[in-house]
């Protein structure tokens, strides 16, 4: 069976050594007819609050946050209808910030690309730093009393926006929402007290699930230490086309989105699969394994127990280079033992979080990797390099029956599989 699998910019054609196949992919939504029209629509009828441009005054300091490089938001798009919105209010009053969260910051050809070059050419821009103190600012306390500093002009700001993508994610349930200001623009002590062990290691820190969820119960309290005063979420399909927007107050505008995301992203399963294929859903969410985690962790909500993920994720920035993450990795000789040093009371390392989900998936199941990153890294990180889908799939099911069933996971983390 031939199958398209998103990775990188150009995808990957696969022919399955098997006709046993499930293709697990979410509804798909016709992109909106008019995506100008519809945002205007959300702005000025918008979800439990005022109109976007009775929001702000002309005299205002603005501070208009946007996912980082690793997001596929459409902020080309969306960034210039906002300000055509809010045109009464001068350009020097807006500062747009690139919610990093403890990520790398983004160069300025990047940055150019993710909000196209007009508005880079005429709006001031600045990379969130999480480990730089100068550039933060103290903005409250959170509800066990930690202090919690943000970025100093998102602080200083008189009104703040968040635009965001709402999908299921491995830990919040959902992302956008309040998820676009905290951990986005927080400092690395925050980041590192709200992905601590036992946090992520919560059944509930799991895709599809915001009630009782420690990891959304942090982002909601901490994201709103100061007021946001507008929300702007967008579903997309897998062209990036916005299939429907969320505007308004943040809880309901995200309460709305996640709800719409769930009918159309979520497929319940039968049984396990002893093989599951699995993207990272291509460029940009591809770029490197630490993101590519949740297109593995998605599969293994359905893979069988000792069964086999086979991710497909190019990862071109490798580990990435900066951080713990390849680290973590390399200095354990199992998955097992980078859990005893994760779970080990008093431990804390930045990036603990994602090594501490891949050795959990790893517990569960093998996971081989086809990328570019070197063979003898992909070995060091405990996975399995793969030079060649087919092939290794076809080995596995000689090993386990020619007539095992495989799903399909084509588009990664954008489809939620789970079992009934």
């Amino acid at each position: 069976m031939n199958i398209h699998l998103q990775y990188g910019k150009d995808g990957l054609s696969v022919a399955l050594p098997s006709d046993n196949v499930t293709v697990l992919a979410p509804r798909f939504i016709p992109g909106l007819p008019d995506e100008a029209a519809a945002f205007q629509q959300a702005a000025r009828e918008p979800i439990n609050t005022k109109p976007l441009r009775e929001l702000i005054n002309a005299s205002d300091r603005v501070a208009v946050v946007i996912p980082d490089i690793t997001r596929p938001l459409p902020n080309d798009r969306l960034l210039p209808w906002l300000f055509a919105e809010l045109a009464h209010v001068p350009t020097e009053n807006f500062v747009i910030i690139n919610g990093t969260g403890s990520h790398r910051v983004n160069t300025p050809e990047e940055l150019a690309g993710m909000v196209g070059a007009a508005v880079f050419g005429k709006y001031k821009i600045v990379n969130h730093n999480a480990h730089d103190p100068e550039t933060l600012k103290f903005a409250g306390k959170t509800p066990d009393g930690r202090s919690v500093y943000y970025n100093r002009e998102y602080v200083e700001a008189d009104k703040r926006i968040v635009l965001g993508f709402i999908e299921p994610h491995f830990m919040a349930g959902f992302s956008g929402g309040y998820k676009g200001i905290f951990p986005a623009v927080a400092d690395i002590d925050a980041i590192m007290h709200y992905h601590r062990a036992e946090v992520i290691g919560s059944p509930r820190s799991t895709w599809g699930v915001l009630e009782g969820n420690p990891t959304q119960e942090q982002i909601r309290a901490n994201g709103s230490l100061l007021p946001v005063d507008f929300c702007l979420n967008v579903t997309l399909n897998r062209k990036r086309e916005i299939t429907n927007f969320f505007c308004g107050e943040v809880l309901a505008a995200h309460e709305q989105g996640c709800a719409f995301s769930k009918s159309t992203v979520m497929i319940p399963c039968a049984e396990a699969f002893p093989i599951v294929i699995t993207t990272n859903s291509g460029y940009p969410l591809d770029q490197n394994l630490y993101q590519a985690v949740k297109g593995m962790s998605a599969a293994a909500q359905v893979v069988a127990q000792d069964g086999l993920i086979v991710a497909a994720s190019k990862c071109n920035d490798g580990f990435p280079a900066h951080g713990n993450f390849k680290k973590l990795l390399f200095d354990h000789n199992s998955p097992q033992a980078i859990l005893d040093t994760i779970l080990a009371p008093g431990f804390s390392m930045y990036d603990q979080w994602e090594a501490q989900l891949l050795a959990m998936i790893r517990l569960k199941a093998r996971v081989g990797l086809y990328s570019d990153i070197p063979a003898d890294e992909v070995h060091r990180a405990h996975l399995e390099p793969v030079s060649d889908i087919a092939a290794f799939v076809a080995e596995e099911l000689a090993r386990i029956g020619n007539d095992a069933p495989i799903a399909v996971l084509p588009e990664g983390p954008m489809t939620i599989p789970y079992l009934r």
